[in-house]
């Protein structure tokens, strides 16, 4: 069967009628959704822009005075501590004291003994005797020789009985006594000065507690030889019924350090046990490795619970003596070139620099060109780029 051409032709045409009225349907369909998809953009700009402005917590800047207590830690040392070294060379003849003695000023703890001082002192002894023996043989001319004098000059007042130049000899001899005596004088003195020298010395082989305290350290027994040249002591002794605490207080807490003021301290040895101590010594200079100066606390160890060594925490006071200014510790903003605070002023943010210094609860201390009563946000962050428009709510703070 032969198809009609004009059908197949009409045919044809139609469904090209038919693709083209699809395709402007779907142009349509395409441009009534774009439209309406920018329409929603746009309102959706225009909403953010009329009720997108930002509300933020705030808090007000506030002036107060400064007064904490931080715990620091220091060292227990002895009041007086002395090594004691023997004075000569000399054999440990006899020792009265060992570890943990307990001694009073003046006691003798250790006697030493040294054969050289006694040939010495029997020497000395030797040397004044001889020396006085010269003297008193020295005065016994000058008397013979003054007699001798006296008379040359009765017997000259005649004339010639005697020559004048026998008187003026006898003169001469009498003036050379004196000189002899005087020189005999000082060498009695020289050598009584030795021998009081070589007493002296002897006296050092009795060793003595300079003061009341106890015995920590012994290093001999009786026999050893001993010198002065040593690097071990014989003994040590140290004052522990008085005490000092060695207390490096960093830079920032050493403002407000007042000298007399009491503090409190604990040591891990007596737990639950406070003890007291007076700020003594305040050397006012730093320590430049450490940046900390070290105090010392004056304590009266009446009970005998503490000993040099030990490690207290000490409740150290930190005061100011004029009122500064704090702010939330969140509200003090950190970054790699700078610490600042968002400050809201005029529904306007901006960013001051301050430099924060000691925390107080939930506040810190800062310095920096704020004022009391500005209004700083509760969280600090570089987010709130300055110049932005933003709401203030007043937040509550402890």
């Amino acid at each position: 069967m032969s198809s009609n051409p004009k059908t197949v032709d009409s045919l044809k045409i139609a469904f090209l009628i038919l693709g083209m009225a699809v395709l402007m349907s779907c142009g349509s369909d395409s441009s009534s959704s774009h439209s309406a998809s920018t329409q929603g953009a746009a309102t959706s700009a225009q909403g953010g822009q009329s009720g997108g402005t930002q509300t933020i917590d705030v808090a007000k800047v506030i002036s107060q005075t400064l007064s904490l207590t931080v715990r620091l830690p220091g060292e227990i040392t002895p009041y007086e501590s002395v090594a004691e070294f023997p004075k000569v060379t000399a054999f440990v003849k006899w020792i009265g004291v060992d570890r943990g003695s307990h001694v009073k000023a003046g006691q003798e703890i250790v006697r030493l003994e040294a054969p050289e001082l006694v040939a010495q002192k029997q020497e000395g002894k030797s040397k004044l005797e001889a020396a006085e023996a010269q003297r008193a043989e020295t005065e016994a001319k000058l008397a013979s020789d003054q007699g001798t004098l006296t008379r040359l000059k009765n017997a000259a007042a005649t004339p010639g009985v005697v020559a004048g130049n026998d008187v003026e000899v006898a003169q001469q001899t009498t003036e050379a006594d004196r000189a002899r005596l005087r020189a005999a004088d000082q060498n009695i003195a020289a050598a009584k000065s030795a021998l009081n020298a070589i007493a002296e010395i002897e006296s050092y082989l009795r060793v003595r507690a300079p003061f009341d305290g106890v015995v920590t350290e012994r290093n001999v027994h009786p026999g050893a030889l001993v010198g002065p040249t040593g690097n071990v002591p014989m003994l040590r002794i140290e004052k522990v019924s008085r005490l000092r605490v060695v207390l490096p207080v960093p830079e920032n807490y050493v403002s407000g350090t007042v000298h007399g003021a009491k503090v409190t301290f604990t040591v891990p040895a007596f737990p639950g046990e406070k003890f007291t101590g007076t700020i003594a010594r305040i050397p006012n200079s730093l320590d430049v490795k450490t940046r900390t100066m070290p105090v010392e606390l004056d304590v009266t160890n009446s009970s005998g619970h503490l000993a040099p060594g030990m490690y207290p925490e000490v409740e150290w006071p930190v005061r100011r003596e004029h009122p500064t200014l704090f702010v939330p510790t969140s509200a003090v903003a950190r970054t790699n070139e700078k610490r600042f605070c968002v400050r809201i002023r005029d529904g306007k943010t901006e960013w001051v620099d301050v430099q924060p210094s000691l925390s107080s609860g939930s506040l810190i201390e800062v310095f920096g060109d704020l004022h009391e009563g500005d209004l700083v946000a509760v969280r600090g962050t570089d987010e709130l780029r300055p110049g932005i428009s933003v709401n203030a709510k007043l937040a509550q703070t402890k």
